[in-house]
């Protein structure tokens, strides 16, 4: 069709909103379905925080805003930053967003010339490829192998980069593998990009309060501070404040780039919602005490999840650090037969047929440029989860 912008054939809709769009479509329709593909927590919005919206709403505050953030929610950025990564920004070093994926399309959209080349380590985030892309870069992807624990190694990274790599995009704790970092492979990785300074640092810590087993997060530029004036260090309050839908991410960064992404969101969204933006005054600066609490169950699910899925014939899973996410293996059933005839040729099938067969809704590891894996999110209830993995273990028995 010519009539669409070229500049969107090289991109493909979400594979993980897809996933859990077919999984509700398959609910409407009568089936017996578990849908383990959204990353969203499946607890509330703790009250206190919908309280302050309420309040919010009262006192109308329900005009436009400054576009890239109201003041009082900047300075509970601002406090964050200091009070968990130890690093100081002023107000026109923080930009807010219509949730983290607008901020990291701004500074991509806004630094990006056509050939610029992003590092992006696999398995990523389904996003991040598609933004870059959309902007005119060029994806470079880095494997993390399995045996790994999926994360990039300093050599690896110091092979990808070339002369035209503008950005270096850093997910930790990871979704798709909840893998994390510790301050000693950070530090590892910092080193490299200490000797290439045209490279930037595009760091992804939506997750960093998500961590188990007494895990120490820590962010690129508090293990390395000289990478300070060339890292934007995103964040937001969907994941650890379960509050995905009120659409709130920030990000603090060196000023010339903060005010180009915010000169290309005054000509998109304009401002985040105001709602929204004075309930995640109240999430940064209120208790946090829920989310120890909240870790607490996704730390048993997660075991509870890695260990059934490893009782599955064919199925490798390791325990990830972080997130709400598995990323196991299956390449123990390529090239076997479901009962029905079709081979299992690749991840997309397995997914397929899974679904298919036992109702379970997974997101297929091409989604995220690793393969042969697919991805569960067990941000849901632990019945729920039981009951998909005793399904995932019967349809793997039945392959032959």
């Amino acid at each position: 069709m010519g009539f669409i912008a070229d500049s969107l054939q090289r991109i493909k809709p979400s594979q993980t909103i897809a996933v859990t769009q077919k999984a509700r479509e398959l609910k409407a329709a009568g089936r017996d379905v578990i849908g383990l593909g959204a990353g969203e927590p499946d607890f509330d919005t703790p009250m206190n925080i919908q309280e302050a919206a309420i309040a919010a709403i009262r006192r109308g505050e329900t005009r436009y805003t400054a576009t890239d953030g109201i003041p009082e929610l900047k300075a509970a950025i601002i406090a964050k930053f200091k009070r968990e990564n130890n690093l100081d920004y002023k107000p026109s070093q923080i930009i807010v967003g219509t949730g983290g994926k607008q901020v990291l399309y701004n500074a991509l959209l806004a630094t990006i010339n056509p050939g610029d080349e992003v590092i992006v380590p696999a398995p990523y985030w389904v996003s991040y490829p598609d933004i870059v892309q959309l902007g005119g870069g060029v994806p470079v992807f880095v494997e993390g192998k399995l045996e790994n624990g999926f994360k990039l190694t300093p050599d690896a990274l110091e092979r990808a980069i070339t002369a035209k790599t503008k950005w270096f995009i850093f997910n930790s704790p990871s979704n798709p593998s909840g893998a994390a970092y510790t301050h000693g492979e950070l530090k590892a990785l910092t080193d490299v990009l200490l000797r290439h300074p045209q490279v930037w640092i595009l760091t992804d810590d939506m997750y960093e309060h998500l961590v188990y087993d007494d895990f120490k997060f820590a962010t690129p530029v508090e293990v390395e501070p000289r990478l300070y004036d060339r890292t934007l260090t995103m964040n937001g309050v969907s994941k650890a404040y379960c509050m995905t839908g009120w659409r709130i991410g920030y990000a603090g960064g060196p000023e010339p780039l903060i005010k180009a992404m915010g000169t290309l969101q005054s000509q998109s969204t304009s401002n985040p919602s105001s709602i929204s933006q004075w309930a995640a005054v109240e999430a940064l600066n209120g208790p946090q005490d829920f989310i120890p609490a909240n870790n607490k169950v996704f730390k048993e699910r997660r075991d509870l999840v890695v260990s059934m899925l490893n009782q599955a014939r064919g199925i490798t899973c390791p325990t990830p650090e972080g997130a709400f996410y598995v990323y196991p293996s299956c390449a123990g059933l390529i090239g076997k037969t479901t009962p029905s005839g079709r081979v299992i040729s690749d991840d997309s099938v397995f997914t397929e047929e899974l679904l298919q067969a036992e109702g379970v809704a997974v997101v297929q590891g091409v989604a995220f440029g690793l393969s042969p894996h697919f991805r569960i999110s067990y941000a849901t209830s632990t019945e729920a989860l039981e009951d998909a993995c005793q399904r995932i273990q019967r349809f793997c028995a039945s392959l032959r």
